[in-house]
């Protein structure tokens, strides 16, 4: 068995994402299992070394899980010719800046998404780091959990015909701040710090639209600020200046219409935190998070609109459920098992850079279409 070590710089680590999905999840997970066999008598062994502004945090983190590399300078750390990766979960402010030191290092790139504030940053390090060689990953996490792998199997199986909608529902309540503490952070809620929801989710719905049923050809959408105060971690008031809930139509290639609504002041009566419907002329399904159900044109039932009686058909009970079929691992460490591979034998890979520019787009694109009202056109990025 030949190990072969590849050492990742993980910048911002101490936070909810970086920590939980990406380090303890993902390549620590692969740790623990021997690291990644690629079934020829080779391993992949990924060795963290952790990045972040807090030495306290990345201290305690470090001894938590007898990691040995740590450091609060992240010029030293890509300075080092023994990393092999550069990995940014940092707030999105700081990420571009942080990515271009990476490339001019010569490191390969692994990054959360949004890539940038802006289309303009986030080309821009889809063509650095073309232009410099080095490969190059952003996350895109949502198509790699269960439910939304059933749901690929689905339309790569022709189940629904020709699909004519999808309909998107995500979004939680978040906690003010007041009486109870908030579950986000509180930059989220601040446009002066690259908040918003609709930054941070309009790209995971551009990489589900375009990966699972087209690229997205225009965009309608409508931003606004439901809760306009909430209270930091510190306990202080403060105004939000970022939207906490968009309102998305989006045309795609071939005339599918998805509509998705993403919420920070929502109650959640549905069986997940993200749904959606899709339906086509010979059959329908209804995805989450982890389960997936179906219906087909041939077992649809005839509903008939009556306000007068209530309702005594079980409308879910007439829903089939897709079954497993395989082991679903955590997507995150899917993905990037996935990129490891890329790293160390040029496998493929498709969610680069320039993937992660048409997310930022087409965020900036809802915003604009906002502000001014209209629907805007999306094109390639760069156009």
């Amino acid at each position: 068995m030949t190990r072969t070590t590849v050492r990742i710089a993980m910048n911002g680590v101490t936070g909810r994402m970086g920590y939980h999905q990406h380090l303890v999840r993902s390549l620590l997970a692969l740790r623990e299992q021997g690291g990644l066999d690629l079934g020829d008598g080779t391993v992949i062994w990924p060795e963290p070394v952790l990045v972040g502004r807090s030495e306290h945090k990345l201290r305690t983190l470090a001894a938590r899980h007898g990691l040995d590399r740590w450091s609060t300078d992240l010029d030293a750390v890509l300075a080092d010719d023994g990393i092999d990766i550069y990995f940014d979960a940092q707030v999105t402010a700081a990420r571009e800046e942080a990515v271009q030191k990476a490339i001019a290092a010569g490191k390969h790139l692994y990054v959360e998404k949004p890539t940038a504030t802006g289309p303009a940053g986030a080309l821009k390090l889809a063509r650095l780091a073309q232009e410099a060689g080095v490969k190059h990953g952003v996350v895109q996490d949502k198509l790699f959990l269960p439910g939304l792998r059933k749901l690929r199997r689905l339309v790569e199986g022709g189940f629904f015909g020709r699909v004519l909608s999808v309909r998107g529902e995500f979004g939680y309540w978040v906690f003010e701040g007041d009486w109870q503490q908030a579950q986000r952070p509180s930059w989220n809620y601040r446009a002066e710090d690259s908040g918003g929801i609709a930054a941070d989710m309009f790209p995971h719905w551009e990489y589900v639209l375009h990966e699972l049923f087209g690229p997205v050809r225009t965009v309608q959408a409508h931003l606004t600020t439901h809760i306009p105060r909430r209270w930091d971690e510190s306990g202080t008031p403060y105004e939000a200046t970022a939207d906490d809930a968009a309102y998305g139509i989006f045309e795609l290639a071939g005339g599918i219409v998805a509509q998705i609504n993403s919420s920070w002041a929502v109650r959640v009566h549905r069986d997940e935190l993200v749904e959606f419907q899709v339906d086509g002329t010979e059959g329908s399904a209804v995805a989450g998070l982890r389960r997936c159900r179906i219906q087909h044109r041939a077992g649809t039932p005839r509903p008939v609109w009556n306000p007068d009686l209530p309702v005594t058909e079980p409308f879910r009970e007439q829903w089939q459920e897709v079954p497993d079929n395989a082991a679903f691992d955590n997507g995150f460490k899917a993905q990037w098992e996935l990129f490891l591979r890329h790293v160390v034998r040029d496998e493929p890979w498709r969610w680069d850079l320039t993937a992660g520019a048409r997310g930022v787009q087409l965020a900036e694109l809802g915003l604009r279409s906002s502000q001014e009202g209209r629907r805007l056109d999306v094109p390639e990025p760069g156009r």
